[in-house]
């Protein structure tokens, strides 16, 4: 039962945020929507549950998350901006090897999307056996996998250390 109440309630907060809209009506049918994910979803595994948020390590570990995620957004966009600008600048785009610490499916889940919402870099593939991420970057940083992990995918993975991902 709790793994069903998690579920529709991370469904329903999904639901708010893609619909943007908060009348009677929509946020019925995404209640009615929600129960119904959960319920099909609620057999295939276990789930975080969402009220774990509210624990003040977890919350003040998001917020950060948040913060540097976003800021990491907002100078890669100022980047990918002053490159079409000025188209002059060499552009040295191409495939990279990043190393990772991230073992799990949530830590290597959460490290992919965080990095590819960055403009800068898109996660193209994983190697889990050799713990490698291989990204498609529009400019491709220096260095061996371990370079090129703190300047792609290592500032997210010491901050998701706070949700018990790495191992």
């Amino acid at each position: 039962m709790r793994r069903i109440v998690s579920l529709a309630i991370w469904a329903f907060v999904v639901w708010v945020l893609l619909t943007w809209t908060r009348t009677a009506e929509q946020l019925i049918v995404g209640a009615a929507v929600s129960v119904a994910v959960a319920l099909a979803l609620a057999p295939l595994g276990g789930v975080a549950a969402p009220w774990r948020l509210l624990s003040p390590r977890t919350l003040i570990g998001v917020i950060r998350l948040a913060a540097v995620s976003a800021g990491r957004i907002f100078v890669a966009n100022l980047r990918l901006a002053r490159r079409i600008w000025s188209p002059s600048r060499p552009l040295r785009s191409g495939m990279v090897i990043a190393a990772t610490r991230q073992r799990s499916d949530g830590g290597l889940a959460a490290t992919g999307i965080l990095t590819s919402v960055i403009v800068e870099n898109q996660l193209a593939d994983l190697d889990r056996s050799r713990g490698e991420l291989q990204y498609h970057a529009v400019s491709v940083p220096e260095g061996d996998p371990e370079q090129v992990a703190s300047a792609i995918n290592a500032p997210a993975e010491r901050l998701l250390r706070v949700f018990g991902d790495e191992r």
